[in-house]
């Protein structure tokens, strides 16, 4: 049978099925490829591509940021496709709206000088040593931060004229005076207020709730009388930490480990060199004759130095003679690092040599030789080392064997336990939305409320909930989610009526207050003895007043002389609240008002500008992929 199927493979009509395979790639897989103008780009904004790397890389430091400040709160948002998606969506967003304000920049002909550019990088702090520029460190940063001293450039060239832009926009915002004054006015306003709190206590034995409401209730809100699901969790968790008290290491392990790592406890040759650059990305013989001068000069006896602060396209550098500080393999370009490892001694110089920046001249100033680190003096770091190396082996032989027993006896969690030398520990019942800190991990939790692990009472596999840490779960108690039996309930709903009918009753009584204090007739005092209630003064309650509740001052602040309002207290409570007396502002300084001033103005410009990108979003050309 192989045969012939062998035989058939080759014959006539396969080769003609495999031709109308091949054609159907040509014409339907390739011609996807050459038509589609989203292979590599998420968006495109005016026939400008944003490329996948770059949004990729964007959302990734996004999320980097997001994790490392709000830990596993964010993690557990992250666990949310959906959220997910918004989040990305949201990082794209930004990404048009700067792509957008780039072109806009263009368009108006904005532009930063090299001048501008350096004078600005002069002044960053990052860059500064005693509050004064140094090279040495705003190479070694820029090393650091994996760019060079062009790609940093043309970095601070965009993003300086970005901020060029916002400037001209925000700039053009003013608030007047008369505006400042106003806002003054109506912020610095005090009060004085007589209020009176009506517990809704007080008229709860009024209230009787009959059977038909509780029933009414019951029935319009049966949604809320619904149970979570909650499980119980059997877990074993092990961790590396839990191995290493058993781990042993012997002299000639660590003797070993040092000898085969020895590049870790050896410091490189390093060195410091100075160099006069002649800036040109492609072979140019005009200016690879100009350096070949230059290096005649040198060669003649010149000034390096000075030569470097004439001639060098460096000029960070050859305001320091050329020097570009200590240096080692692997660091500058390949041709650049391979002249300045090839020079001998101190002051030697090295012929024209062209990298991808340019034409250099090379300058060797001094030399750092290779050093090693004596055993005794790391041997108590690499007795941690190699414990924590036999322990990730042992913690992986026990992971696997894990593993494996969890599969093959998913009924317990006893052979796992003794497997990994750890008890089995159980929870209590618990929601999804409230799970014990054990196991509140998204990686646990989508597991433990698994169709699987519930219906079919099985084993997890081994959960990862970290470098070295893992956990086998099995659900010991389930729950399942219900809606609860109106006789469960009914305490419940007749507390919830009860409370709400009295805080009505409170309401009716607080407007019949309300009504009275406009008839002067009325003796309002008498209803608030008959009560047990008086009037509580403050003066001088401002729009922020801590000591009062918010709500009523709210209310306070939207009356209008000698007026009063009822209002709602959260605590369920009802506020009789009397406006008394409205008292000005003083009138504000000079340097309130500036400051007032400020304030509006930048208000006003940052709705400016986000009214100015969305105009240019409604006016592009905007295509995202998906």
């Amino acid at each position: 049978m192989l045969e012939r199927i062998r035989e058939g493979s080759q014959g006539p009509w396969a080769m003609g099925i495999l031709a109308l395979v091949i054609l159907s790639f040509v014409f339907a897989g390739v011609g996807s490829y050459i038509n589609s103008s989203a292979s590599g780009a998420a968006a495109n904004v005016n026939g400008e591509e944003i490329g996948l790397d770059e949004l990729e890389r964007a959302y990734q430091n996004e999320r980097s940021r997001m994790e490392s400040q709000f830990g596993e709160a964010f993690a557990t948002l992250a666990s949310d496709t959906a959220y997910l998606q918004n989040f990305r969506q949201g990082i794209l967003d930004r990404l048009i709206s700067e792509k957008l304000l780039d072109q806009a920049a263009k368009e108006l002909g904005l532009r930063v000088s090299d001048e501008q550019i350096k004078s600005a990088i002069v002044g960053m702090q990052e860059f500064q040593v005693d509050g004064k520029f140094d090279n040495d460190r705003y190479l070694a940063i820029l090393r650091q931060a994996g760019f060079q001293t062009n790609n940093f450039r043309d970095y601070m060239r965009v993003d300086m004229v970005r901020r060029q832009l916002s400037r001209s926009l925000m700039g053009t915002e003013f608030a007047l005076t008369s505006e400042a004054k106003t806002a003054h006015l109506m912020q610095q306003q005090t009060r004085d207020i007589r209020y009176v709190n009506i517990p809704a206590a007080k008229f709860i034995e009024q209230v009787n709730i009959s059977d038909d409401e509780i029933l009414a209730y019951y029935q319009s809100n049966i949604s809320q009388f619904d149970t979570e699901q909650k499980v119980s969790l059997s877990y074993v968790e092990l961790q590396l930490e839990d191995l290493l008290p058993s781990i042993e290491v012997n002299e000639e392990e660590l003797v070993e480990y040092y000898e085969q790592n020895l590049v870790d406890y050896r410091s490189e040759e390093e060195r410091q060199a100075a160099h006069i650059l002649f800036e040109s990305a492609d072979q140019d013989d005009s200016i690879a004759l100009k350096a070949e001068e230059v290096l005649a000069k040198i060669q003649a006896g010149e000034d390096f130095a000075g030569l470097a602060k004439t001639f060098s396209s460096d000029t960070f550098s050859a305001e320091n003679g050329g020097d570009l500080g200590w240096f080692g393999k692997g660091i500058m370009d390949p041709a650049f690092e391979e002249a300045a490892f090839s020079l001998v001694n101190k002051g030697d110089v090295s012929s024209v040599v062209k990298s991808e920046f340019g034409y250099h001249i090379i300058k060797l100033t001094d030399v750092k030789p290779e050093q090693v680190i004596a055993f005794d003096n790391v041997k108590e770091d690499i007795t941690t080392k190699v414990k924590t190396f036999k322990a990730e082996e042992k913690f992986y032989e026990i992971s696997q064997r894990v593993a494996e027993v969890a599969f093959e006896v998913p009924d317990n969690l006893d052979e796992v336990s003794d497997i990994a030398g750890k008890t089995i520990n159980t929870t209590a019942l618990f929601s999804r939305i409230n799970p014990p800190e054990a196991v509140s991990s998204p990686n646990i939790l989508n597991t433990a409320f698994s169709v699987e692990l519930i219906e079919d009472a099985v084993n997890s596999d081994i959960i990862e909930l970290g470098r070295n840490h893992i956990m086998v779960i099995r659900v010991a108690e389930h729950e399942p989610e219900r809606t609860k039996a109106m006789d469960e309930v009914t305490a419940q709903i007749q507390l919830t009526l009860s409370s709400q009918a009295a805080q009505q009753a409170a309401r009716d009584w607080a407007l019949e207050v309300k009504t009275a204090l406009v008839d002067s007739s009325a003796d309002v005092d008498a209803k608030l003895t008959a009560l047990e209630l008086s009037w509580e003064e403050k003066q001088g309650v401002t729009r922020n007043d801590a000591a009062l509740s918010q709500t009523i001052v709210d209310a306070l602040f939207r009356l209008s002389a000698a007026d009063s309002s009822v209002v709602d207290l959260i605590t369920g409570d009802i506020s009789l609240v009397q406006l008394v007396k409205v008292n000005p502002a003083a009138e504000a300084n000079d340097q309130q008002m500036t400051l007032l001033q400020t304030r509006l103005a930048s208000s006003k410009s940052q709705i400016l500008y986000g009214a100015v990108v969305e105009s240019l979003k409604a006016q592009a050309d905007i295509e995202i992929f998906q």
